[in-house]
């Protein structure tokens, strides 16, 4: 059924917003169908949508194709219904992180981002320029990320400092300190030393804490701590962590970021376990560990429970553990490889040269073997 939803009457994919494919999920939801089955429809739909060899279009509600044409060719005709498309594409896009492969995302989402950078190199209408600009911001991050995921590091900076510029046009400043996090995260992990992510992060701390977003804050502050304990800061990772504590606590009912930023208590949980493994109890740390990965269990969290999983392996191995640390790290290898997930694949990289000590065992065998079997299919 969800096949037949999914076809227009000429035959071609559509899964996007306003499209008959997503009635019939609103339909199965109002019958009382789990949203984890659900997801896993769309999830499916938007995989067949990439085997054929669609794209963005498979995105877009009907009728939506020609008024996109028509705004580019001339970006004074772009109206709400334009910013719909662009914004539902994104948000589409950014839901599908850990269920389908980094590439076939990045394919979709890169003819919404050159949309948007043609709409806004021209004569927009007045009222509707910060909302192309608002979806341009979140098009270029996302981007970003995704380019830092397939190795693309060049292209991951570029257009990071695209989304970033836009960012402080928009007004917005909690949007623009998300920007500067996810910057720093890319940046962390695809650049020598901890320097360029700790001046990416303190500027997101000073920009989110003049937003007004509780949620942005902390986890600018989530990741300030994380910054301080790899620099072996105990005295101010537990200060940045007590203020991410104190934010994330607030009442977020009308906090701005509610529907766009994923943080919560389960996430500073795993930002706790690293600081614990750098200046702290690694016991501790395998108990923030378990308690992050016991939260965290959408589908759009699975890249993140895989990153605290090795953590945790890694805390199991500072405990004198390594058998017990394998054994999780077999968790680790299927979910890094699942999605292509750069992070998961670097902290289990790491996670598997701690063991070099215990290389002669069979459990460490047995995780090599692993590796190798997963590597060469």
């Amino acid at each position: 059924m969800a096949h037949l939803y999914a076809r227009t009457p000429s035959g071609e994919l559509a899964v996007g917003t306003g499209t008959d494919f997503a009635e019939y999920l609103a339909a199965l939801g109002q019958l009382g169908e789990s949203q984890t089955r659900i997801a896993e429809l769309r999830t499916a739909l938007m995989r067949t949508a990439t085997d054929a060899g669609g794209g963005m279009l498979a995105l877009l509600a009907s009728g939506t194709q020609a008024g996109l044409a028509d705004a580019l060719a001339d970006p004074s005709r772009a109206d709400d219904t334009t910013v719909t498309a662009l914004t539902s594409v994104v948000a589409d896009v950014n839901a599908q992180v850990g269920s389908l492969p980094f590439v076939r995302l990045q394919l979709m989402l890169a003819p919404a981002v050159e949309m948007c950078r043609r709409l806004l190199a021209g004569p927009l209408p007045t009222p509707i320029a910060p909302a192309v600009r608002n979806a341009a911001v979140a098009a270029s991050a996302l981007a970003g990320r995704l380019a830092f995921e397939t190795r693309d590091d060049s292209a991951s900076q570029a257009l990071y400092v695209e989304a970033r510029r836009e960012a402080a046009l928009l007004g917005r400043p909690w949007r623009e300190a998300g920007v500067y996090m996810s910057h720093a995260l890319v940046t962390l992990y695809s650049a020598e030393g901890i320097a360029g992510a700790r001046v990416l992060v303190d500027q997101a701390v000073r920009t989110a804490r003049t937003g007004d977003s509780t949620l942005v804050r902390a986890r600018a502050h989530a990741l300030q701590a994380e910054i301080a304990a790899r620099a072996g800061q105990e005295r101010q990772s537990q200060a940045a962590l007590g203020l991410s504590w104190y934010d994330i606590e607030n009442d977020h009912t009308d906090d701005p970021a509610a529907t766009s930023t994923s943080f919560s208590a389960g996430h500073l949980h795993g930002f706790e376990g690293v600081c614990e493994l750098y200046v702290g109890n690694p016991v501790t740390a395998h108990d923030r560990f378990a308690r992050s990965v016991a939260s965290l269990t959408a589908p759009r969290e699975q890249v993140q429970r895989a990153i605290v999983t090795t953590d945790q392996a890694l805390a199991r191995i500072r405990m004198d553990d390594p058998h017990a640390a394998a054994e999780l790290l077999h968790d680790c290898v299927t979910a890094a490889t699942t999605t292509g997930g750069r992070v998961p694949a670097i902290r289990l990289r790491r996670a598997r040269q701690e063991l070099r000590p215990w290389r002669r065992e069979s459990f460490v065998a047995d995780l090599d073997d692993h590796l190798m079997d997963v590597l060469g299919t």
